[in-house]
């Protein structure tokens, strides 16, 4: 018995496999947020776009897949905005698994509704619920900025901020001085 337990041990340890998880490629990984920003916080949403368009505040939906490096890469530039102004927005940030129903269907205060098909895709809602931001891709933090302090009514035309990767897996936010 203890030979059969010592060889099983030896095959298990034999056969391992490399991890291949990289942001460069459309590998599932596991959530983004945790593993390329540092952040689990924001999955899942801290609120619906349904109540957040109900209070009036300034919405920040963001559309993507786990297995998509894109996606990956925006990780740290979403993370970011919510370290920026996480008590001022609500960010929505959804894997679009749960968005492939009807959309003719849908309602404006539903995230499918704004979904174009594309990942990974930014929207940005007004308190009024007018969108005021819709890109699909990579979106510089900047200009995500920009667009927030201009519906909150803050002038940050003095801050630049970047996003810079430390490793393979951890980026930080920092402001440009």
């Amino acid at each position: 018995m203890k030979l059969f337990q010592l060889i099983l041990i030896l095959l298990i340890l034999c056969t391992s496999y490399p991890a291949n998880a990289s942001r460069d490629t459309n590998s599932y990984d596991g959530n983004i947020f945790p593993i390329y920003a540092g952040n689990g916080a924001i999955v899942p949403p801290q609120t619906t776009l349904e109540e957040s368009l109900k209070n009036q505040r300034v919405s920040v939906l963001f559309f993507y897949l786990d297995d998509s490096s894109d996606s990956k890469a925006m990780a740290p530039v979403i993370s970011g905005l919510d370290l920026i102004w996480r008590n001022n927005i609500d960010l929505i940030a959804l894997t679009t698994d749960d968005l492939q129903s009807d959309k003719s269907k849908s309602k404006s205060n539903q995230p499918n509704y704004y979904w174009n098909g594309l990942i990974p895709q930014t929207i940005i809602l007004d308190s009024k619920g007018e969108v005021r931001f819709d890109m699909n891709g990579m979106v510089n933090i900047d200009d995500l900025n920009k667009i927030i302090g201009e519906l909150k009514g803050i002038d940050i035309s003095d801050s630049t901020f970047s996003v810079k990767s430390f490793n393979e897996y951890n980026s930080i936010i920092s402001e440009k001085k």
